[in-house]
């Protein structure tokens, strides 16, 4: 097991009470490899019950467990494309994005195609991100027209935002959307977090910039960038900054997903044990 120091940061509101920025302490974590999964692999996400999702050499999408036994395979990933997303927040409903398309392909648990919705057809033209809602509906930022919108999978609109310019005085162009914790995280790497609640409102900013990867698992907010891991609890906003030991290098994406850290590498899959 390797030690490492951390920092962990306190709160500082600015004057609105809406941004939120660091300020620094320090603490101590360690990272222990607990498995490793050799294969070579193109694409690396987890959901929330430990099942990787992984693209191969072949193009098949594959749903594996940490062994590295497989539970799913997809394979037709280049139907429309590579895609440019794959969210798989909902384990029972995996969304497959190809912005240049505007179209998604939703899988069940298995990977059987339920259904694929073509988001021209509801005049969405331009989205850089997707997200399976907690209602088992999609969530989609039109970016061409400024408005956060939640759909169902006929792509007809149920819940839609005002149009982002009449309230923001420069629009974020973000590029993930999460659903957790009874709020709508969008995260825009110049700006931030943008927080709203489930009927759209705007509720709060997170002014964490330039992370990468983010995820929220379980009660904290993750992200990563210039050999650091982040971390942010949603709750009692105690923030920490984890300072990632040198063999924790040279990977193609990384995730951090209950109290583990995955990383994709040229040679395979690592899992590591955050304590």
């Amino acid at each position: 097991m390797i030690k490492i120091k951390i920092i962990v940061f306190s709160l500082c509101l600015s004057a609105s009470a809406v941004i939120i920025a660091p300020c620094f302490a320090q603490s101590d974590t360690s990272f222990r490899l607990i498995k490793k999964i050799k294969a070579k692999f193109s694409y690396l996400n987890v959901d929330n019950l430990d099942n990787i999702y992984v693209i191969t050499q072949t193009n098949q999408l594959k749903k594996i467990n940490a062994n590295g036994d497989s539970l799913a395979i997809f394979n037709d990933v280049k139907r429309f494309g590579n895609p440019s997303y794959i969210d798989v927040s909902n384990p029972l409903k995996v969304l497959l994005y190809y912005n240049k398309f505007s179209t998604t392909v939703v899988l069940d648990r298995f990977f059987n195609v339920r259904n694929t919705i073509n988001f021209r057809k509801q005049n969405i033209f331009l989205a850089t991100s997707i997200a399976a809602s907690y209602d088992n509906n999609i969530w989609i930022f039109d970016e061409q027209n400024y408005i956060l919108k939640k759909v169902d999978e006929n792509g007809k609109t149920l819940v839609e935002t005002v149009d982002w310019r009449t309230f923001f005085d420069t629009v974020p162009s973000p590029i993930k959307i999460m659903d957790r914790n009874n709020f709508v995280y969008l995260y825009d790497t110049a700006k931030g977090f943008y927080i709203f609640d489930y009927y759209g409102a705007f509720k709060t900013k997170l002014s964490f910039l330039h992370w990468q990867f983010v995820e929220i698992s379980g009660d904290y907010l993750f992200g990563f960038n210039q050999h650091k891991l982040y971390s942010y609890n949603i709750l009692t906003t105690e923030q920490k900054e984890y300072a990632l030991p040198s063999f924790i290098k040279d990977y193609q994406f990384i995730e951090v997903m209950n109290g583990k850290l995955y990383l994709l590498k040229e040679n395979g899959v690592e899992i590591y044990q955050l304590k």
